[in-house]
């Protein structure tokens, strides 16, 4: 990556972190790529990468919140859409909802396939996941994990197909 390239990516990095502090939303940190493949990542698709995942965590929230899987459309395929889907027709026949509040994330883009199908990151994310049930919270929950993330481009925007936490 040249000079120019990670300084741009810095500057967006930069830009998530202090609008996280504007509204109630996580703080991101997006590191440097350490890029295990062939590919030049080009500043305008990593940041699309980044902000797409990051919209992603808020459609699953909603999602996971009023037990409606079709709010993963947008934002999900592929084996994420089905385990979250899946998540969602339990919590429904428990009688229960999720509300995913993530705290912070840090980022980092790992791969880039050759034919630019596939992008790979890693996430060190934290988040509150609160447990609801007829409207009244059941318990708090705050969790720190890693996220190994593979997003695939479709028409419009980057979607996520793999969404898997990392054993702690």
């Amino acid at each position: 990556m040249i000079p120019k390239q990670m300084l741009l990516i810095s500057a967006f990095s930069t830009a998530l972190s202090l609008s996280a502090y504007a509204a109630d939303e996580p703080t991101v940190h997006v590191q440097q790529p350490r890029l295990q493949g062939p590919r030049e990542l080009q500043e305008a698709t990593a940041k699309a990468v980044v902000q797409n995942y990051l919209d992603s965590w808020q459609s699953m929230s909603k999602a996971l919140n009023q037990n409606r899987p079709d709010l993963l459309d947008r934002d999900f395929v592929g084996s994420a859409k089905e385990k979250l889907a899946a998540t969602i027709k339990q919590q429904t026949a428990a009688g229960v909802s999720t509300t995913y509040r993530d705290r912070s994330h840090d980022v980092q883009i790992l791969f880039y396939s050759p034919e630019g199908l596939s992008i790979q990151l890693a996430d060190d994310v934290e988040y509150d996941v609160q447990l609801s049930s007829g409207g009244k919270s059941l318990g708090t929950q705050q969790v720190k994990t890693r996220y190994v993330v593979v997003l695939t481009p479709s028409e419009v925007r980057w979607r996520v197909r793999i969404f898997q936490a990392e054993e702690q």
